[in-house]
């Protein structure tokens, strides 16, 4: 089975909606893929109904934003009660400090480069939470660069001078969250240097303490040595091991399928969630 569990919909930052994504999906000879939206489950139901119909199992789950101090980390929450009041609450306040960090950031950006906020948020799909994606949308399509990637790695880093901190739950406090949701808990690339700063090796051990799951390690921004250092971590912690696209449609160059996750780890995520893989 080819098994992608890491993707994004239009609404979070991604270019299709719930339902094309999942057809993609498909299409792309996956076997099965998982929706998980910026902080927000609004796709669920759609994904749903689209992966019934073309036969394809669906992994419902989030991307939990997190802020250590200065650090951005993103934990993946899989197969989680989306009725689960304080998980949906600190995701909904994470939303609300995102779309804040975006009309500041566009106010910073602004004043050296064509962009206006309603630059950005002509780039914004309805229902979809302002991010630095749609900013990034927007710079482009006024010739400031060719393509989002372009700009994630200069005006829109993460230590870059634009860069604004929002409100998030820490991820010991993420972690919690969605254990307590019946999710699991899986870190989104942990070593992805090219973001920014990344937990170390002794915090990742805490989180593990903490009821981590598992890491992320086959992603495209990972290096071969990060992937077998993020390995290691993982055998030393005793931690799962998942491999995905980060998919977000035309806006990256991210592939679906580029990168998979086995069915046997599959099995072990199902296992412990307290909602069930769609098929």
């Amino acid at each position: 089975m080819r098994l992608d569990l890491h993707t994004h919909s239009t609404c979070s930052d991604g270019t299709l909606s719930p339902a094309a994504l999942v057809r993609a999906a498909s299409e792309a000879g996956l076997d099965g893929v998982a929706l998980t939206d910026h902080d927000t489950t609004a796709g669920w139901a759609e994904a749903t109904e689209a992966a019934l119909a073309v036969g394809i199992a669906l992994v419902r789950g989030a991307e939990v934003s997190c802020q250590d101090g200065a650090l951005g980390v993103h934990l993946l929450s899989y197969l989680h009660d989306p009725e689960d009041a304080p998980l949906r609450d600190s995701m909904a306040a994470a939303r609300t400090s995102r779309e804040h960090r975006a009309r500041r950031m566009t106010e910073l950006i602004g004043r050296d480069y064509p962009l206006t906020w309603a630059d950005v948020v002509a780039h914004t799909p309805p229902g979809a939470t302002v991010g630095r994606p749609h900013i990034a949308d927007a710079l482009v399509a006024n010739g400031v660069a060719t393509h989002r990637d372009a700009l994630f790695a200069t005006i829109l880093a993460n230590d870059g001078p634009y860069d604004i901190p929002y409100q998030a739950p820490t991820s010991l406090e993420a972690v919690r969250l969605v254990l307590a949701a019946g999710g699991v808990p899986v870190l989104a690339h942990p070593a992805a240097g090219r973001r920014g700063a990344t937990l170390t090796g002794e915090e990742i051990a805490g989180l593990a303490d903490a009821g981590l799951v598992g890491l992320e390690v086959d992603h495209r921004d990972h290096t071969p040595q990060q992937r077998r250092r993020m390995r290691a971590v993982a055998r030393s912690l005793g931690l799962l091991v998942t491999g995905a696209s980060d998919f977000h449609g035309t806006g990256k160059k991210n592939e679906l399928g580029e990168n998979l996750t086995t069915p046997e780890v599959l099995a072990q995520i199902e296992a412990l969630g307290r909602t069930a893989v769609v098929r």
